[in-house]
């Protein structure tokens, strides 16, 4: 297995300010383990980045909908509404459209409450290996 490089600014800042990580910058090679840890732990973080910006857009989407409800559930019997398909306005049927708003507003809740559970126990696994890592670190080396 390749080396893996890792420098302090790589590390999370938990990682990073231990000085126990010194041994890094004076070029001693990370045990394979560690350096398939490290590893694990880059690419988690990088699910969580993921994660947490899939649920902000669809919190956002959510918000959006709900301001549509609200103005759509303003609008009287005589007054049309319309509906925006592609780059048109389409006229459309008021209840048919809070019936689709409000199952629109169900799935994006449904969707938010998944990634918030993704997102949870992602950020306890980057916890869990941010712990074995330091462990690791801290482990007494045997002389070479």
């Amino acid at each position: 297995m390749k080396p893996l490089c890792i420098r302090l600014v790589d590390l999370p800042p938990r990682l990073a300010n231990t000085s126990d990580v010194t041994y890094m910058s004076e070029g001693v090679e990370l045990p394979p383990q560690v350096q398939e840890e490290l590893a694990r732990l880059q690419q988690l973080q990088q699910t969580l980045q993921a994660v947490v910006a899939q649920k902000q857009q669809l919190e956002i989407e959510m918000t959006e909908t709900d301001r549509a409800l609200a103005e759509l559930e303003k609008v009287t019997g005589e007054n049309p509404v319309y509906k925006s398909v592609g780059s048109i306005l389409v006229r459309a049927d008021k209840d048919g459209l809070l019936t689709e708003l409000k199952e629109k507003k169900e799935l994006l809740n449904t969707r938010v409450t998944v990634l918030g559970r993704q997102e949870e126990r992602t950020r306890e696994r980057i916890k869990d290996i941010q712990a074995k890592l330091q462990e690791r670190l801290r482990a007494p080396r045997a002389p070479e």
